[in-house]
């Protein structure tokens, strides 16, 4: 008999932001999390869901939780462009020698 494996608000907040803001595929998301693609598909809904009853018993982040989560994501984001902008930095300097 298997276990049911449960994952926190946060970690399937996670999950969902790499879909919905960080631009990966639902397979590609889940493979890396390690979760079901199917799994992730169904957290992506509940979180749309007009009702709002996203991932029962757990209840809604406070709006100081979604600013932190907003800024976390804003943050990864600013960070894989600081880093483009210096492969290209070292890939144009290379140009023109």
């Amino acid at each position: 008999m298997t276990t049911r494996n449960k994952y926190s608000k946060e970690f399937k907040l996670d999950a969902i932001s790499l879909v919905l803001e960080q631009g990966y595929s639902r397979s590609e998301a889940a493979r890396s999390l390690g979760i079901n693609a199917n799994m992730l598909g169904r957290w992506i809904k509940e979180s749309e869901a007009d009702d709002a009853l996203a991932f029962r018993g757990n209840g809604k982040l406070t709006p100081d939780q979604e600013e932190i989560r907003k800024l976390k994501a804003q943050v990864k984001r600013l960070e894989m462009e600081k880093q483009i902008l210096k492969e290209a930095t070292v890939f144009f300097a290379k140009e023109t020698k």
